[in-house]
């Protein structure tokens, strides 16, 4: 079965993270995304430290399968000629540059919809197209940062590793480029009905300041700063990680009656009745005893114990793993997530694909991500282009 999207051309001319993941939703569920890289050297990821698998690293890897890739100079007449054609018929456009370099080479919105007015423009920055930071370059440290995520992220300054800290993944870098796949494609569905295209604009701080969530909603609401509090859940509790013998075990206890639940589990039906937890008001407000009572109790036995004894009693409860117990995972395994592709240089790259899950189409998983330029002389040719012809600077 095709792709969800099968026939769509989408001209990726991004680099790094956000931007190249935007393309690789698209990709994922069948547009045929063209990656245009620079000439020389490419897409920056391609450049970064190792691991590697011969020449190509894990940055370039995991943002770009299912992508075919053409090289070429945008500063040069000859690559300028090759991004044209690729525009008179293509969908959508993505771009992460700083402002103005897409219009100093003469691919601005307003340039590009005079000839395809069909055509979906998305372009990816730390910080937008308006606003006085709009000509600052940034990175997704920069975005967790200034967004405020990081100021909630960490054990608390009183503690043992207090202080700001990022996420243990670009967080920021993944989810803007999902925006921009959402944005995409409601673009997509909205030109079918006015028969035009869009100009989409997504900042990387914009989507961070997006998905506060409840840290920032509890802010406008009560006028009180959030502050750090390592795993614990600032609104339910007890939700929070917690030692046990051989590991540490997350806890979710999502509601008065789960409490009760698990407090039956555990054998301590009096924390049930105990007045500073009976309620999930009081056991916020008195989180620090609550936890202290669970983790004597959790340390008193194996993470394996907890997990099925908690599993059984409907009480939401999982073992923290390291990543190798991760794709060790019967769960992970069963929905196979890993997968390989075959690779021209690497005989195979494992790839993490996507968690979409379709009835009706099949995401595809076909092409490895490409070698810088590999597929250079099939495009042009697709263009009616001399196969042979310059594509600016060697």
């Amino acid at each position: 079965m095709p792709g969800p999207i099968a026939g769509l051309k989408v001209i990726e001319l991004c680099h790094v993270m956000a931007g190249p993941t935007c393309g690789l939703m698209l990709a994922d569920m069948g547009a045929d995304v063209i990656k245009l890289e620079k000439i020389p050297g490419g897409d920056d990821t391609r450049r970064m430290v190792p691991p590697k698998i011969g020449e190509e690293t894990a940055a370039f890897l995991m943002m770009n399968r299912n992508k075919r890739g053409i090289a070429v100079d945008l500063k040069h007449e000859d690559g300028k000629r090759v991004l044209w054609r690729l525009l008179e018929t293509a969908d959508v456009v993505t771009e992460n540059y700083r402002r103005g370099f897409m219009e100093r080479l003469g691919f601005g919105y307003d340039a590009l919809r005079r000839h395809n007015k069909r055509l979906i423009y998305c372009a990816v920055s730390c910080f937008g197209r308006t606003g006085p930071y709009a000509d600052r370059g940034g990175y997704d440290l920069v975005a967790q940062g200034m967004s405020g995520l990081m100021s909630v992220t960490g054990e608390a300054d009183d503690r043992p590793g207090g202080g700001p800290q990022k996420v243990g993944v670009p967080v920021t870098d993944i989810m803007t480029g999902m925006y921009a796949a959402v944005a995409v494609l409601a673009a997509l569905a909205h030109r079918e009905v006015s028969g035009r295209g869009d100009y989409i604009d997504i900042g990387m701080l914009d989507v961070q300041v997006a998905y506060l969530a409840n840290q920032g909603m509890n802010y406008l609401l009560s006028g009180r700063p959030p502050k750090r509090a390592g795993n614990a859940h600032p609104n339910i509790q007890p939700q929070d990680v917690f030692p046990c013998r051989d590991g540490f075990l997350a806890l979710v206890v999502g509601n008065d009656a789960q409490f009760v639940k698990f407090c039956n589990a555990v054998d301590r039906q009096l924390w049930a009745d105990d007045p500073r937890f009976r309620r999930n008001a009081d056991r916020v407000r008195n989180r620090e005893a609550l936890k202290a009572a669970v983790s004597e109790v959790f340390q008193q036995n194996d993470l394996v114990h907890w997990a099925a004894l908690l599993d059984a009693a409907g009480v939401p409860a999982a073992p923290i793993n390291s990543v190798p117990m991760v794709f060790d995972d019967p769960q992970v395994k069963h929905r196979q997530m890993l997968r390989h592709l075959p690779h021209p240089l690497a005989g195979s790259v494992p790839q993490i694909v996507s968690p979409m899950r379709f009835a009706n189409a099949e995401l595809k998983y076909d092409r490895a991500p490409p070698l810088l330029g590999e597929h250079t002389e099939q495009i042009l040719r697709e263009l009616g282009l001399d196969a042979e012809a310059e594509v600016g600077s060697a």
